[in-house]
Formats: structure tokens, sequence, C-alpha cells
């Protein structure tokens, strides 16, 4: 049986591009105080009352324009992700857990606990730190593990922003698509303006240093000139105050300054979902072409590339390796 598991957590996807689906999905995700931090009444009075009633009609046909034979693209690229671990980690298990909607993290705990696993690498698969995403992935994995009266060696991967494992792959997953007159933006995914001041007052890792870190040290591999690139902050929800400028208003700006090629990286995402595979490559797009540019190129997520699986492999034995020491 094997010793070590490594239980790879994302956000989450809904089980079908169907209005009642990603109801069930977004009521998981939006009525989480990590995500949105305020009193649990108006939480659910805002998600129950509103944004549940609206944005899964809004949505749906958007899932539907990128959904993939063999089910979500988050969950199918996860999988394969998973399974590319698992191929080339020797004696070591990987499961995945998404943090809602299935497979659940639960589920992946479970099966790890099935295969006789006894140390547990708990690796949210989100290189910059957010309570809303990496913090939250530890929580319920924690709280899942205590309702299973499950006591495993726990231990935990952390955030892996200027790690060369994950700047090197990302690095030339972009280079292929440089043009001596092409601009790269880095479109990370965005956080309210509550988020970042409500971690800095915790004293936590702090996100937009952390974008900035990746997206410094990718240009630098690059050799990149400081009018070369931009970054900018995508995936905004609600009238609240977002982390700026706006992928949006970013690609307006560049072209109408003139910049007809453009290459759009999403360090934010290991895996293609809904957020690179339409809200970059088919809404942003569209916005590009409106306001003049002529060309734009979505590079795709490091999903299972066989770079990234060696760096992430890397990653994972150090972890496991200095828990030996």
């Amino acid at each position: 049986m094997p010793e070590n598991g490594v239980l790879l957590m994302n956000v989450g996807t809904p089980d079908e591009p169907t209005v009642p689906a990603i109801k069930r999905y977004l009521r998981e995700f939006l009525l989480d105080p990590d995500v949105i931090n305020i009193p649990a009444i108006f939480r659910h009075l805002l998600v129950r009352g509103i944004i549940l009633n609206t944005r899964p009609r809004k949505i749906a046909p958007l899932y539907a324009s990128i959904w993939m034979d063999e089910g979500s693209p988050l969950n199918v690229y996860s999988q394969r992700l998973s399974h590319a671990l698992n191929d080339s980690l020797d004696g070591i298990v990987c499961q995945i857990g998404m943090r809602y909607g299935n497979p659940s993290i639960h589920s992946g705990l479970q099966k790890l606990k099935e295969m006789g696993v006894t140390n547990v690498l708990l690796a949210p698969l989100f290189p910059q730190f957010a309570q809303a995403t990496t913090e939250s992935c530890l929580k319920e994995a924690y709280l899942q593990l205590s309702k299973m009266n499950w006591n495993p060696t726990s231990l935990e991967l952390g955030h892996f922003s200027s790690d060369p494992s994950f700047i090197e792959p990302l690095a030339e997953s972009i280079r292929t698509h440089l043009e001596d007159d092409s601009h790269l933006l880095f479109s990370y995914h965005g956080l309210p303006l509550s988020h970042i001041r409500r971690v800095k007052r915790l004293g936590k890792p702090n996100y937009v240093e952390h974008c900035q870190m990746t997206s410094s040290l990718v240009v630098e591999s690059l050799g990149l000139s400081e009018d070369q690139w931009s970054m900018s902050y995508q995936s905004r929800l609600g009238p609240v105050k977002w982390l700026t400028p706006s992928t949006s208003q970013m690609v307006k700006k560049l072209a109408e300054e003139g910049k007809k090629k453009l290459i759009i990286a999403s360090p934010a995402f290991i895996v293609d979902g809904l957020e690179t595979l339409e809200e970059l490559d088919i809404g942003i797009r569209e916005c590009f072409n409106e306001h003049g540019g002529e060309k734009m190129t979505v590079v795709k997520c490091l999903n299972d590339n066989q770079d990234w699986i060696k760096g992430l492999e890397s990653m994972i034995m150090k972890v496991f390796e200095k828990a030996r020491n």
C-alpha cells in the first residue's frame, strides 16, 4: 500500500452546464464566508435572494459554450493532471478534491484513506495565496479529516508564486507565442479590496505581491522590457471595489494605444476553465477586436504540460523529503 498521498485541490465546477447544476454549485461557493465575508444573515440574503435568482441563467450558456465531451474542462484537465502525476510519482498516489462541487475534498480524502495512505500532502493548486482559495481549501480539508476521524500526518504544499518549478514551465509556455511587436498581459483572478485589507490585517501572505512576483520572474526569464508587458485582474462579481486595473479596461487601453498583437497569460489558474476558455478567449477577445486589436492569443494553462508535471513532482517530493528529515 502507498505510504504517501497527495490531495490536489481546486475551486471546483458545476456537474453540468445547466441552470439547476450551476445554482447548486454557486450556492455552495458563494455561501462560504471566506468568499463573501459579510455577516451570515446578509450573505444569505444576497446569495439566496439575488445572485442565485439571476446569475445561473446568465452564465449557463457560457459554461455550455466551453463544455467538453468528457465534462467540465476544469474537471477534465484536473483529472489529466492527476493521472500524469500518478504516472510519474514513484510510490505516491494523487487524488482530486474540489472545494465546491464534485469530486469533493471529502471524496478525495476518502479514496486516499482507503488506499492505506498515512502521510497526506494537501496541495491547493493556487500559485498565489488568497484566503478565498488556498486557505478555504485547507480549512475544508482539515474539517473533513476531523469528520472522518482520520489522523494521517498532514503536510501542506504552500503557495509557489516564485518557485522555479512553476516559473520556468510558465515562461516556456508563453515564449513560443512571443513576437517582436506583441504585448504580454498577465491576467490574474481578481479579489475585492476588502479581502486584501482583511488578509493584510491578519498578517497573511499578500496576494498582489505574489502576482507581481510571478509576473516579474516570468518577464525576467523572457527578457522583456518594461513596455512589453502589463498586469490586470479579471472575474469581478458584484458592486464592491475590486483590484484594478480590470482585464477588460486594460485590454481596451492597450488596443486604443495601438497594440495590435496581444498575448494573455493567466498565471493564477493552473488548469483551464470558464475564466480562461470563455472569459478570456471569447469575451476579452471580442473586447480587444472591438477596440482595434488584430491578433490575440490566450496562452493555455499549464494543465498536464510535461515540464509542469516535472516541476510539480519536484515540489511534492521536496515536501515529503523535508518531512522525513
